[in-house]
């Protein structure tokens, strides 16, 4: 059931922003009084799953999910149409519009995308506000995982600034963009009511860009074990827990912290284990059976019994201006992590993804925060890989476009032909590559 509600979300996202971003073409082509032949969501090579013509223009969905597209006439691109180039140009066709149509007709899809991308971010601060703990109020400090304990963290610390930047709100995703984007070179720490100054080792950046890194946390929030729930006839239920109690110890060991009991419970499957307990001012020692899974039947209070959360409501007209400052820093962002990967600072082949790594994204629950969220996400990145000057992408034709409008020269139909074809070719080959290596880190898991 959960993989397919995250196949459902992933289709539908990709769905919505294909139909929208052909629709950013086909819009201004017909303002512009330019046949579109065919509206396709996916491809059809050989034949459809569903098609009807209205008004001129075939409307379809292909067989192949890898996209969509609008066959404009006159237009050379991925369908290789040299029969229709070869007659003289026809007032409806593409290339017999001026070239400023032309390029807004091009510019279109990733207008369209940029936009939304902004604009759902905007609608989503709105909805549900802004969620955010204030680093000041982590009173117990963070619980390192072991990619956090490579920079030289610890259980405890409080994370005071990245580089430069204040920590201003509780979230190791901003420690991992300031090394990442930012080669911020030191994590400046409170450790026991000592600042201390923590470099980054060498290589930090490529080890947190690697695929298999991409969702482990560097450290969690550090909280009490208190019981919030205690499952019936479960080992602790059965072992006298009651919930409220803390957990303080397993085996005489002492586990101060959640995290503490995780990592000393791990690996205890099927057996008999003292858990010490703190019961208002007793202390009492409850015998338990763990499970096959080392597990008791307790589940921990969540982060805001302990800490003070801030929640930052927004009007519509703050909403949507935020909504752009979030899309612009997102989009800044992905520019600077490609020119960390031109400069060999990260990995390419460990950060690239197909479809099985968006899929990943996706959480196992429809969640419609969460859903939008992606799809903001994934918006802004289709708006910004359609912008790559790659023939065959809307940025190889929107160069070949500038070309023409900056010297008055239109660049040949051969010239054009050869470099969409090869342009065709790059692509398809980076989708290939891309998912090769989803399903090579699949197998290799």
């Amino acid at each position: 059931m959960e993989i397919a509600i995250k196949i459902l979300q992933l289709i539908t996202s990709l769905s919505l922003l294909i139909v929208l971003h052909e629709m950013g073409h086909f819009l201004p082509a017909r303002w512009f009084k330019t046949r579109v032949e065919k509206f396709y969501l996916f491809f059809d090579p050989y034949f459809s799953l569903i098609k009807k013509k209205i008004g001129g223009t075939e409307y379809g969905i292909g067989w192949i999910p890898l996209g969509g597209y609008v066959k404009i006439s006159g237009m050379i691109d991925e369908s290789m149409d040299k029969e229709q180039m070869a007659g003289p140009p026809q007032p409806w066709e593409f290339r017999s519009k001026p070239a400023w149509q032309r390029l807004i007709i091009m510019l279109g899809g990733v207008t369209v995308n940029f936009l939304l991308g902004f604009l759902i971010f905007g609608l989503m601060y709105f909805a549900w506000g802004r969620d955010y703990l204030p680093a000041e109020n982590v009173k117990f400090g963070i619980a390192v995982d072991s990619l956090g304990a490579t920079l030289g963290l610890e259980d405890g610390d409080r994370i005071l600034r990245v580089g430069d930047l204040k920590i201003e709100e509780f979230s190791d995703r901003t420690v991992v963009k300031e090394i990442l984007i930012h080669n911020a070179p030191t994590i400046t720490v409170d450790r026991g009511g000592r600042e201390i100054d923590l470099p980054v080792p060498e290589g930090t950046a490529a080890k947190l860009a690697n695929s298999a890194n991409k969702n482990k946390p560097l450290f969690t929030i550090r909280i009490p074990f208190i019981a919030d729930t205690v499952l019936t006839d479960s080992p602790a239920a059965k072992g006298g827990l009651l919930p409220d109690d803390r957990i303080i110890a397993v085996n005489e060991t002492p586990t101060p912290y959640y995290h503490d009991f995780k990592r000393e419970i791990a690996g205890k499957t099927n057996q008999d284990v003292m858990i010490g307990v703190l019961r208002g001012r007793d202390t009492l020692q409850l015998a338990v059976t763990t499970t096959d899974q080392a597990m008791i039947g307790v589940g921990p209070y969540y982060y805001d019994h302990y800490f003070q959360f801030e929640t930052q409501e927004y009007t519509l007209l703050q909403a949507l201006p935020a909504g752009v400052v979030r899309g612009w820093d997102f989009l800044s962002s992905q520019v600077k992590a490609f020119g960390q990967m031109f400069r060999g600072k990260i990995n390419a082949s460990d950060s690239l993804g197909g479809f099985i790594t968006i899929y990943d994204m996706f959480p196992a629950v429809w969640d419609w925060h969460d859903f939008w969220n992606m799809t903001a996400i994934l918006s802004l990145i289709l708006a910004f890989m359609n912008l790559l000057p790659i023939p065959a992408l809307d940025g190889g034709h929107v160069i070949f476009l500038l070309w023409e409008v900056v010297t008055g020269r239109k660049v040949s139909d051969k010239v054009m032909e050869y470099a969409t074809l090869a342009g065709f070719i790059i692509v398809i080959g980076l989708v290939l590559y891309a998912n090769g290596l989803d399903i090579f880190r699949l197998f290799n898991k």
